[in-house]
């Protein structure tokens, strides 16, 4: 099973910044990393007129799109199951995953919140939320408050939250 931990919070609070600037932290520790982003429903990576559009809409199931640098699988599915779980399974092992959104899945989080939005803790009714990572003072949570611009407190934390200690020296 793929360490994994996710970066939860309202629109707007500053997820993909975190999660950009840990990425490269983690890296410096020696630890590969991936990451999963949960969109939109209406969310299309694909676009009309393409090749790999037409061949979808012509009912292929799955449409790999590949260059000398880059590849991506575009696998077209209704009306199944899309947890977090059951779409990790088709990714390559790391030794970190980061998962950006999926509010509702059923791993450790970390809430990126900033006090001036405005918006509830979803830590008051997510249990998974281990920790929250704030750019103000958050009193009340009941969890660890991580300074949100100190992506290496984020990542010590994050480490000992999953087991794992810095391979690089």
């Amino acid at each position: 099973m793929i360490p994994r931990i996710g970066i939860v919070g309202w629109q707007g609070s500053g997820k993909t910044s975190l999660i950009t600037r840990i990425i490269p932290e983690l890296g410096r520790r020696g630890h590969s990393v991936s990451t999963m982003k949960h969109a939109h429903a209406s969310f299309e990576i694909d676009r009309p007129g393409k090749d790999s559009f037409v061949h979808r809409e012509a009912g292929a199931r799955e449409v790999l799109v590949a260059s000398g640098q880059r590849w991506a699988l575009i696998h077209e599915e209704r009306d199944v199951d899309r947890t977090p779980e059951r779409l990790i399974a088709r990714m390559e092992p790391v030794d970190v995953l980061l998962i950006e959104g999926w509010k509702g899945g059923a791993h450790k989080k970390i809430e990126v919140h900033r006090p001036a939005l405005r918006r509830p803790l979803l830590a008051t009714d997510d249990p998974q939320v281990v920790a929250i990572a704030a750019d103000a003072p958050v009193s009340g949570c009941g969890r660890p408050v991580l300074p949100l611009n100190d992506e290496s407190a984020v990542v010590d934390f994050v480490l000992a939250e999953l087991g794992l200690s810095n391979r690089a020296a």
